[in-house]
């Protein structure tokens, strides 16, 4: 597996230049997030250390996902040069926005350039590509069951972002900045890359094995241990649920105990926040992939499409073929579910 230094040095002669693509409705605040960190090292250096274009198909503007329009420098035209950086910034719907001519333009790219990567859903556009395979990733979290699904030679990670060499990859949201401060101060030492965080109010840089999410306890605003066992417990086993009975016991408390707890912090019976977590990774294979129902229903634990349905129904209003928009007749290879 590459070492991070297989990101080569900038040209001499010549800034590090970034190539950022922009999908359609990509989320703006990574993008934002990327570019600030090269323009503030540009500042307070006093040199211009990096460039950076935006390209994306049309080559005149790309939307974000809030509606506003950045003009583009180039089209699918341009060429990655050695040296240069792409960075895919991804955001609502990355599966319709990665288009043959956007895969082929990646796989140019990464043939000339020193790095590509992706930010937010970035990450599906290079696997897409082929560019992720056996090589580690992260993509944002709720990205993460559908990706993992859909592209399983890729070694994908929870953490805010992933530097595996030529391949960078950085959640969303504000996890670039951390990202870019990385390769900032490996360029052109920590210094440089602390002013930068100074000058964006960063006040705890994130290291790459930090957790995207906050830990179970602050998510749940609960902190109790036991209690936060068994739900990561629940959490890695979707598609093959355990019983409350084996949960209790393996957690050192009777079933009488477990449901006490999750009636005073949860409101809700283990069984009941079980189903409603397994429905909700449901809700995201049907939202973000186009896996049959039946194939989302066996890998979030459920036997049947039908009893999937059902249950789906009670959650959210609609069963699984509204909720994508299809119904039954119209979703080839899927039996029809009842109720």
């Amino acid at each position: 597996m590459p070492s991070p230094a297989a990101l080569l040095p900038p040209h001499p002669a010549r800034p590090r230049r970034f190539l950022f693509l922009l999908l359609d409705r990509f989320t703006l605040i990574s993008f934002a997030a990327a570019v600030e960190p090269l323009r503030l090292a540009n500042r307070v250096s006093g040199r211009t250390l990096y460039d950076w274009r935006l390209v994306g198909a049309g080559g005149v503007d790309a939307t974000c996902s809030a509606g506003a329009r950045m003009a583009l420098d180039h089209g699918l035209d341009v060429a990655a040069q050695p040296g240069d950086v792409v960075l895919v910034c991804g955001g609502l719907d990355v599966a319709q926005a990665v288009t043959p001519p956007v895969l082929s333009w990646l796989r140019r790219s990464a043939r000339q350039a020193a790095a590509v990567g992706g930010l937010c859903t970035g990450a599906w556009a290079l696997a897409q590509a082929g560019l992720l395979d056996g090589r580690r990733a992260t993509i944002h979290w709720e990205n993460h069951d559908g990706f993992a699904e859909a592209f399983d030679g890729v070694d994908l990670y929870r953490t805010v972002f992933v530097d595996d060499g030529s391949r960078l990859t950085a959640a969303g949201g504000t996890s670039p900045i951390d990202l870019m401060l990385r390769l900032i101060g490996r360029e052109h030492g920590p210094d440089l890359a602390a002013l930068v965080a100074d000058q964006l109010i960063t006040t705890q840089v994130r290291a790459e094995d930090d957790s995207q999410r906050p830990s179970i306890p602050s998510r749940i605003g609960v902190r109790h241990p036991r209690l936060a066992a068994v739900i990561a417990r629940i959490e890695a086993n979707l598609e093959d649920p355990i019983s409350p009975a084996v949960l209790a016991r393996d957690a050192g408390m009777s079933m009488r105990q477990l449901e006490r707890l999750f009636a005073r912090y949860l409101n809700r019976t283990p069984k009941r926040y079980y189903m409603e977590t397994r429905l909700a990774r449901a809700r995201n294979l049907l939202a973000q992939t186009d896996m049959p129902v039946i194939e989302v229903a066996l890998a979030c634990g459920f036997s049947s499409t039908a009893h999937f349905s059902k249950c789906f129904r009670a959650q959210y209003g609609a069963t699984p073929f509204r909720a994508r928009g299809l119904s039954p007749a119209t979703a080839p290879g899927v039996p029809a579910a009842s109720g």
